[in-house]
């Protein structure tokens, strides 16, 4: 049901000071939550995320969106950020009653902040405008998980790790299959599933990780790079990943992980139309489990390639992303490196940034977009200016998902 009238007027006339306020609001909702529910923080929360505040933009900038889209009602972007939200949610194991623990501190963050301007009409009416989000989202993540054959929040399984491969310096990929040999069950080319390891302080921290085989084989296989710590000019500290770096330097052929059932909304279209596959480092991921499950099944139609990275010997799936392009009939590849090293520049590997202003694209092409924000932001811009229309353009973010354009 939409927002109730009386509860949209109250919402249009608050959300100015509700937005101005929401970078106060949400890391006080986390703190509060955090101290009532420790083991959120330490079991199922990016520890990483929290630290370097990317989980409190993700969850303020999808408030803010869902509330203006009340406002303004766009059904299909509607869909497209609570479709988002549902899959990882999913991913996590994310029942009902949870959504009960946020609101009670969320709340609690509102007053506190905003104090005497949340008059019980204001309060009202941001209630109904959180159950509305949380009672969608509750109804997706129920469909999810009936499709994927499990009870809400059942997605956890124990596989083993049949194969460690490097697929760069610091990029391994591990093939798991189930205890017992059965196939392991069906995804869909680009989706990508939860991977939990309990860290030497105890706590238990999870990580998606997207799928990079074809669903046909039986098995699943996930690329895994490990992420160093880093400081950037102006001395913001990235912390190194605790998850990548306990999976690069412990997990090995034998082993045993926890993971989940795979979830995720960037797929593969079956509808034939023409593909733009492009990725920057590790984004490459996605595209590599597409491409292999377009090859498999000896798909036919127009697919361009796009990769960019600093380097050859960074590209991660490098020779791999070749062999998959040439098993495809009208597949090409194009990759560009910041640094090419004693290698001469070629047709399709240029040295520099990823350029579409040449490339020959059709007017109903579908765009798939995987990398660093700046990237996807950029080849969007240039993909619109060269007629993409923006429905047809599609992205995932490795991350919280604080970047929400027409998807």
């Amino acid at each position: 049901m939409p927002l109730s009238a009386e509860s949209k007027e109250v919402v249009r006339a608050t959300l100015p000071a509700v937005g101005a306020a929401i970078g106060d609001i949400t890391p006080l909702f986390y703190k509060k939550m955090f101290a009532a529910h420790p083991e959120l923080e330490r079991d199922l929360f990016n520890r990483g995320n929290q630290k370097q505040g990317e989980q409190q933009k993700a969850l303020a900038g999808s408030i803010a969106a869902f509330a203006t889209l009340q406002l303004d009602p766009d059904p299909a972007r509607v869909e497209a950020i609570l479709s988002r939200i549902a899959h990882k949610h999913a991913s996590l194991g994310i029942k009902p009653d949870e959504y009960w623990i946020v609101h009670k501190h969320l709340f609690e963050a509102i007053v506190e902040v905003l104090g005497e301007a949340v008059t019980p009409e204001v309060a009202a009416a941001w209630d109904e405008l959180y159950w509305l989000m949380a009672n969608t989202l509750i109804k997706l993540e129920d469909d999810l998980y009936k499709a994927a054959g499990v009870a809400p929040g059942d997605v956890w399984r124990t596989v083993r790790v049949a194969e460690r491969r490097h697929q760069s310096a610091d990029t391994v990929s591990f093939v798991l299959t189930s205890l017992d040999g059965a196939p392991l069950p069906a995804f869909r080319p680009g989706q990508y599933l939860s991977v939990g390891v309990k860290l030497p302080d105890g706590a238990r921290q999870i990580r998606q990780y997207s799928l990079t085989n074809a669903p046909a084989q039986g098995d699943w296989r996930i690329t895994v790079k490990r992420i160093v710590a880093t400081t950037t000019p102006d001395g913001t500290v990235a912390p190194a990943g605790e998850v990548s770096n306990f999976l690069y330097d412990n997990v090995f052929e034998g082993d045993e992980l926890q993971v989940t059932t795979p979830f995720g909304d960037l797929v593969l279209p079956d509808d034939g139309a023409p593909l733009l596959l492009a990725s920057a480092g590790i984004g490459c991921t996605p595209m590599i489990g597409m491409l292999a499950h377009l090859a498999e099944t000896g798909d036919e139609r127009k697919v361009s390639v796009l990769h960019a990275d600093r380097s050859v010997a960074n590209h991660a799936h490098r020779h791999e992303l070749a062999t998959l392009v040439e098993r495809i009939p009208s597949a090409e590849v194009h990759r560009w490196y910041e640094d090419l090293g004693a290698r001469e520049p070629l047709e399709t590997v240029r040295v520099g940034r990823a350029d579409v202003s040449d490339l020959p694209l059709d007017p109903n092409t579908k765009a798939y977009l995987c990398g660093p924000l700046p990237f996807m932001l950029s080849l969007r811009e240039a993909l619109i200016e060269r007629n993409v229309p923006a429905e047809n353009i599609h992205y995932e973010v490795f991350g919280p998902d604080s970047w929400a354009p027409n998807a």
